[in-house]
């Protein structure tokens, strides 16, 4: 019996490594596209028309990631890497003989605007503003810019995945280290930073006023839960268009803090302000939006579809992924 095909585009980060190999386990063989290690390179059309043809699924997760400073050449480049091999998988699915007959693409959650006073679904949620905004909103919109009529496109509006990956590390370390206290937003200089980019540049939010009190949400998803919706998408032939990849339990930055100085066994963490987060994040070569905009974003589409979350709740979740770090 022949395998099943499927394609990763960005299977050497965090979420493409576990992914590959889960699929692998499935009974698929899995065919990378990236930069270094993989089985084709971005730079060879012709190799990846080869690999995508024929194939029954494809999985676009390229793109620089976001965890950097926003200089001038960084932004240009978290923009440039999803754009340029969004295109590139497009093109090879246009070119194919045999079309895969679904393809998933990275998104993220960040799309929606800040958000305190309700969640942000795929049905009703409302488009956000900025630089984060028009890169999701850039990488969307290439992505269904072809006429592929043959392919059913699913773009993954992912949240933060909790996982043995940098985001999860950083935050149990600071809870370690004592200043596992929740973030407050405020006052700050003025900068350029967060202003729109690509074809069609918004202006950024204005900053959110009442202040969250450290209460902006949190939206998240457990590794294994963002493995099972990518499975789970790829076999509900009914499910197209945006899907938020995010546990039902969206929490907030309160909770998450006390959650993870309760996993690590932390009795007290101090508290961050926006005028020790800025200098903080500077040194760090990140920005304070990353724990700073409120995300509430459940996914309507996944709860209409039938899809059964392992990890609903965020404090098993962090628990679970905590030990599994610890046993590594």
């Amino acid at each position: 019996m022949t395998k099943r095909r499927i394609v990763i585009g960005g299977a050497s980060g965090f979420l493409g490594t576990r992914l590959a190999a889960d699929l692998a386990a499935d009974g698929w063989e899995v065919a990378t596209v990236g930069r270094t290690g993989a089985d084709v390179g971005w730079h060879d059309p012709a190799a990846l028309l080869r690999l995508v043809d024929g194939a029954d699924a494809v999985i676009g997760l390229s793109g620089k990631s976001v965890d950097c400073r926003y200089t001038d050449a960084n932004r240009d480049e978290i923009l440039r890497s999803r754009i340029d091999t969004t295109r590139a998988l497009s093109d090879a699915i246009a070119a194919s003989a045999h079309p895969p007959r679904v393809w998933l693409n990275a998104s993220t959650t960040t799309i929606y605007r800040h958000a305190t006073d309700r969640p942000q679904t795929e049905r009703d949620g409302e488009i956000g503003s900025g630089f984060s905004v028009d890169i999701a909103r850039a990488w969307e919109r290439e992505f269904m810019a072809a006429d592929l009529p043959e392919t059913r496109r699913v773009a993954l509006r992912t949240s933060v995945v909790l996982g043995d990956g940098p985001a999860l590390h950083t935050l149990l370390r600071l809870a370690r280290l004592g200043v596992g206290g929740p973030q407050f937003d405020g006052r700050w200089f003025p900068h350029r930073r967060y202003r729109g980019i690509g074809s069609h540049p918004t202006p950024p939010a204005p900053p959110a006023v009442p202040r969250t009190g450290g209460r902006q949400r949190f939206t998240w998803v457990h590794i294994d839960d963002f493995v099972g919706i990518v499975r789970f998408a790829i076999a509900t032939d009914t499910l197209a268009g945006p899907v938020n990849v995010a546990a039902p339990g969206v929490s907030d930055n309160r909770t998450l803090m006390r959650i993870l100085r309760r996993t690590v066994g932390a009795w007290i963490g101090l508290p961050a302000f926006r005028w020790m987060l800025e200098p903080a994040t500077w040194a760090l070569r990140t920005e304070s939006e990353m724990v700073l905009k409120s995300r509430w974003a459940p996914s309507a589409v996944l709860a209409e579809a039938g899809y059964t979350f392992a990890w609903p709740e965020l404090e098993p979740a962090v628990r679970d992924v905590d030990a599994g770090m610890r046993r590594a």
